[in-house]
């Protein structure tokens, strides 16, 4: 029933405005529903999108929570980085990064920054 229908995900945001801010100065992306005030709505490619939410959750996650395929990570990772986002920095069993960048054994890699809202977002380059 669900395995051929688009998904969107949703991410939750304790300040919308200092969000709204984030996702259009760092991300370059504008809400569809630009007038909203509780509730913003974001399309992104190939007919994907996601909502972001005001409430008081926003942060609490600890699992990354929404992430885009990009064709050239390291340059989406620098662009990113121009505008002042910061790359996390991990090293567990099976997943270190980098300079921020993590590569798995079959040659995908990926990256990982936050939100204003302290939300887990990810870059992601599939081999």
């Amino acid at each position: 029933m669900l395995k051929d229908k688009q998904v969107g995900a949703v991410l939750p945001a304790a300040d919308i405005a200092r969000a709204r801010d984030f996702y259009r100065d760092k991300l370059g992306l504008e809400p569809e529903n630009a007038d909203a005030e509780d509730n913003l709505q974001y399309k992104c490619g190939g007919g994907t999108g996601f909502l972001l939410y005001q409430t008081p959750n926003a942060g609490t996650a600890k699992n990354t929570q929404i992430g885009w395929v990009v064709d050239d990570l390291p340059g989406a990772v620098a662009e990113l980085r121009a505008k002042g986002v910061v790359f996390e920095e991990y090293d567990f069993p099976g997943l270190k990064t980098e300079d921020g960048i993590a590569s798995t054994p079959d040659g995908s890699t990926a990256a990982w920054f936050l939100d204003t809202e302290g939300n887990i977002l990810s870059l992601n380059h599939m081999a």
